[in-house]
């Protein structure tokens, strides 16, 4: 016969157990956004591609060599812009640059927040080293922020998990 106090402590036991993540109940998932619709001007979304209210688009390009890396050839230099974004935690999309077929050939992340034009508008340039600079047709973004990425459920079972924005793109991805 089990003792009386020893059952007592059973559903205690059992509720511990639930609070600490440990129950079946408690299952960590991650989820992975769709990527976008690449463009020249962009709204850019959440992970539940939802617009945030921010529009991001390229607003000239150009094939030169870098300044300080003059004997390394052409790369991409772009201009892009902002409108929406709030000055400290903005968002960030993937720019690419892409060939007639939009096939990407080069890609980098711009941040909002490191965007500073004239007058307050949130304007910035970047460049991009590509394998072969003369194939780019035009350089696109994609809508989808990838300012902040919410810890997996690898990383954290706890406190991780849910959606999160795509893989970024990379050379060989068609957009």
């Amino acid at each position: 016969m089990v003792p009386a106090r020893v059952l007592a402590a059973v559903p205690s036991a059992l509720v511990a157990l639930a609070l600490s993540g440990c129950s079946s109940l408690w299952a960590c998932t991650d989820t992975t956004a769709e990527r976008g619709e690449a463009g020249v001007r962009v709204r850019v979304e959440d992970t539940s591609g939802r617009s945030l209210g921010v529009t991001a688009e390229v607003v000239d390009w150009r094939l030169e060599p870098h300044p300080q890396l003059p004997a390394e050839g052409d790369r991409v230099y772009f201009h892009y812009r902002f409108d929406g974004a709030d000055d400290t935690s903005g968002p960030a999309v993937d720019a690419c640059a892409v060939d007639e077929e939009r096939v990407a050939l080069g890609c980098r992340t711009v941040h909002s927040s490191e965007a500073f034009g004239p007058g307050g508008d949130r304007t910035g340039d970047e460049w991009l080293a590509v394998e072969h600079p003369e194939r780019v047709a035009g350089v696109l973004l994609i809508p989808n922020d990838q300012a902040y990425d919410r810890r997996t459920c690898e990383q954290d079972s706890k406190d991780g998990g849910g959606r999160h924005p795509p893989e970024p793109a990379g050379v060989g991805d068609r957009l």
